[in-house]
Formats: structure tokens, C-alpha cells, sequence
């Protein structure tokens, strides 16, 4: 199965930049590159952060540019998101337990959306609800893929890793205690970066938006490298995942 992740938009409403870069320029140049090269995807995923400030008119953009998308998708919720201002524009769009989470079977696994978003705080929360609605999806899975906005684990940048998910431990026992979780997949901190936790698989992706840069000290700053997404290959025996940056307009964001 193929799998095409995309994160971090931050779209703002229709014509307003977001530090000298078109957010929903670059969301279109994202929507036109997927068609021509991965249209066969069996799910483009969209991990959190869909708009910037929860704007109504952001979403309302984002609906009309994922009408021209050929791949089916799921969206997910991140920090910046406004629940109730997504689910006005994004009606029919799967919901358990309150929180814009669902999973879905494919042919080569489980695919589990885990919404991580807990509004006024920029780290992400997870409830007694939502530990509990994971639990119940991972219980029958005969192997699964966790996406989730926040990455739970840290991955070496001090000015990222203070905003991770802050129920880390939590989630880490039910994954444990499953043993059916074949890879994470978060977004949040604008970065690639890939490696195990607790002895599970991960990966962050680049943002469709601003990167962050590469600083191991120090305050966090913007870097304008090229904006990308992952392309994930999986079936029952092997995961791979392919970053792929792809060609925009005002690649520089000047």
C-alpha cells in the first residue's frame, strides 16, 4: 500500500502570507504535484496544523483545494487548529469520541489517526477518552500505523522537543502492551528526522509551510528549505518511507 503524508499547512486566509511564504500557494503546488505522481495513493494523510490560527476561511479554502485532489484523504488536527472551526467546514470528516480521530483498515495493515490537539497548549495532550479509544482500535489490529500530530518522542532539537506530546509514557504503555504497532508517523516540528522509540520505528516530516531549522541549541528558528512530504510503501513485511520535496512556486519565501 501506498501512504502519502503531508503536514504543517498553515493556511491563513486566502491571500496572507505567513513570513513572506503563500501557505495556500503551496498547498496547491502540494494537491498538483500528488495527482501527477501518486494518484494511485490508497490515503494522502494530513497530520495537524491545517491552518494557522483555526481561521474559518482557511478551512473553507482547504476544502475547496482538496475537492481536486485524486487520492482519497483523512485530516488531522494539530496545535494551531480550531476544532469546532474544522468540523463546521469539514462536516462529514470521522469523529470518535468528540476528537477528530479514526482508524481504517487497508490491505497491508491498520491505520490509526490518534487527534492530539489540546486547545490554549501548543505540546499535545491526550485524555483518559482518547487512551481509551486507542487502546480499543489497536486491540484486533494485526499490525498498525500511528499517525499522530505531535511526535511523542523526542529527536535531539531542545527548542522542538519541549512542545512534544506531554502523555508520552502513557501512550508508550499501550503501544508496549500491544506489541502491533509497526511504525509512528507525527508532524509538529517542521523537520525530517527518523529513528526508534522504545524500540518502535519513527518518523517526522517537513512541513508544505516553514521548516524549522536544523539547531541542536539555542531558541528555535524558521529555515525556508524546500517544503516536502513522505511517501510510505508498506506491506506485511517491510516499511519505507521516501521524503520528497516538491516544486513550488516562491521556493525562498521572498
Amino acid at each position: 500500500m501506498k501512504i502519502i503524508q503531508v503536514s504543517d499547512l498553515h493556511l491563513r486566509i486566502p491571500g496572507e502570507k505567513l513570513l513572506g511564504i503563500d501557505p495556500l500557494a503551496r498547498l496547491e503546488d502540494c494537491i498538483a504535484d500528488l495527482n501527477r505522481n501518486h494518484a494511485d495513493a490508497d490515503l494522502v494523510v494530513f497530520s495537524g496544523d491545517l491552518a494557522n490560527d483555526g481561521e474559518p476561511p482557511a478551512y473553507a479554502a482547504l476544502a475547496q483545494r482538496l475537492a481536486g485532489l485524486t487520492a482519497p484523504f483523512r485530516l488531522m488536527l494539530g496545535n494551531h487548529d480550531d476544532r469546532i472551526a474544522f468540523r463546521a467546514a469539514f462536516p462529514d470528516a470521522p469523529v470518535e469520541e468528540g476528537f477528530v480521530q479514526s482508524a481504517l483498515d487497508l490491505p497491508d495493515g491498520r491505520i490509526v489517526l490518534l487527534d492530539t490537539l489540546e486547545p490554549g497548549h501548543v505540546e499535545g495532550r491526550l485524555c483518559e477518552a482518547r487512551l481509551a479509544w486507542l487502546d480499543a482500535a489497536l486491540a484486533d489490529a494485526q499490525g498498525a500505523l500511528l499517525f499522530l500530530h505531535h511526535p511523542p518522542f523526542p529527536i535531539g532539537v531542545p527548542s522542538l522537543d519541549k512542545w512534544r506530546l506531554s502523555d508520552a509514557e502513557r501512550l508508550r504503555d499501550i503501544l508496549i502492551r500491544h506489541n502491533n504497532v509497526r511504525h509512528v508517523f507525527a508532524g509538529h516540528v517542521h523537520r525530517f528526522a527518523a529513528g526508534s522509540w522504545s524500540g518502535i520505528p519513527f518518523v517526522t516530516v517537513r512541513a508544505t509551510s516553514l521548516q524549522s531549522a536544523l539547531r541542536f541549541s539555542g531558541p528555535h528558528e524558521v529555515s525556508f528549505e524546500a517544503p516536502a512530504y513522505a511517501v510510505i510503501l508498506a506491506d506485511s513485511e517491510n516499511i519505507i518511507v521516501h521524503m520528497h520535496e516538491f516544486p513550488c512556486r516562491n521556493p525562498a519565501g521572498i
